[in-house]
């Protein structure tokens, strides 16, 4: 019979899907990457009429319409001083589908992908995927990566490293300074940086700066979505943005994995990208208050927690038995060795919920951390 591949057998459904289904029905769900506001009724109200219109049946370009790559490159002006060519950007089936389409157009079979520890569950499964070795690597003290640490791990061998800020699961944001040094570090060695950016509207404390702000080689691409700025994370939208040359390896996969991204969710993306943005400065002052809750809840309870200043995730230290003992009382929260082998002894904790479900959840976590000590 024919056997299945042995990319596919080093990969295994996320540790975080494992943890959902253990939970029981009527649990509070911590565990959830996904805002809790509605998507914009400006960006809805566009796919609606766009689809009333007839303007959806047919395939779009690969890359996008044009005017949703002009809205994308507008914002990159917009929020981040870069000058992007909306022929060199890709809209995606998410930013899932632009770190898959990232990796298999610039991975060769052993090459090898640096990436934070813990880290986003996906860096090293599409590794796997795309024929790679994962390099992880270790966390300073406050949960952001070294470029130090980056620089030391590349060797011959080394295709690309990923660099995220804010960053999933540890809401670390790097500073400006290392985001200077991860470009140099892509320049000086002439390795790809793959700069995940989805969460770069959620930033509490300091500011979002990109790697391609520093860059003139051409060696950072920038991954990006509209799921967490715009609680639109069903629609599936996200999108890519490179050197031409790279982007057009970047397009051989996507047209022939994708074709294209869902056009009613490119109308809707255009509108959320071009119209107001109360509703994404409303998000952050929400997800900041909530932080500052859970923060001051962990504090009472004894559990040491580095301060995350952006995107909606906590991971503070934990005892031995505490996640378990958790859900085991109805709130879902993840192990933190569900991102990586240096995430044990933590967990990941998603505050992407209403005050009041957040409030109770903690009082909960409490009792469990009483039990277990």
């Amino acid at each position: 019979m024919t056997n299945f591949s042995r990319r596919v057998e080093q990969v295994s459904i996320s540790g975080i899907r494992e943890v959902f289904e253990a939970a029981g029905e009527d649990a509070i769900n911590l565990g959830l990457g996904q805002p809790d506001f509605p998507t914009p009724d400006h960006a809805r109200q566009a796919a609606v009429e766009a689809i009333q219109a007839g303007e959806v049946d047919a395939y779009t370009s690969n890359k996008g319409t044009e005017a949703l790559r002009e809205a994308i490159a507008a914002k990159h002006e917009r929020d981040n001083d870069l000058d992007v060519d909306p022929g060199d950007i890709i809209a995606t089936s998410g930013g899932s589908e632009a770190l898959h389409i990232a990796l298999e157009a610039h991975v060769d079979a052993g090459q090898e992908v640096i990436f934070p520890d813990p880290g986003f569950v996906s860096y090293d499964a599409l590794t796997h995927l795309a024929g790679g070795t994962p390099r992880p690597v270790p966390l300073r003290d406050d949960l952001t990566m070294s470029p130090e640490t980056v620089e030391e791990a590349i060797t011959d061998d080394t295709a690309a490293f990923v660099v995220n800020s804010p960053a999933n699961p540890t809401g670390a944001v790097q500073s400006p300074d290392d985001m200077r040094a991860f470009a140099r570090i892509a320049d000086e060695h002439d390795v790809l940086c793959i700069s995940d950016e989805v969460y770069e509207h959620q930033v509490f404390e300091g500011e979002h700066r990109s790697p391609a702000e520093f860059s003139d080689t051409g060696n950072v691409v920038v991954v990006n979505a509209c799921s967490k700025a715009y609680s639109m994370t069903g629609w599936r939208l996200g999108w890519v943005t490179g050197a031409t040359d790279r982007i057009e390896r970047m397009l051989r996969v996507h047209q022939y994995a994708q074709a294209c991204a869902s056009a009613p969710a490119q109308y809707a993306a255009e509108a959320a990208l071009t119209g107001p943005q109360d509703q994404v400065n409303e998000m952050r002052e929400a997800f900041k208050e909530r932080r500052d809750v859970l923060l001051e809840g962990l504090d009472e309870m004894g559990l040491d927690c580095p301060t995350p200043k952006g995107a909606f995730y906590a991971m503070p230290k934990v005892p031995d038995g505490w996640v378990d003992e958790v859900i085991d009382r109805g709130v879902v929260v993840v192990p933190g060795d569900a991102f990586g082998e240096h995430g044990a002894g933590y967990a990941r904790i998603s505050y992407a919920t209403d005050m009041a479900t957040l409030k109770e959840a903690i009082d909960i976590m409490a009792d469990a951390t009483a039990a277990v000590r």
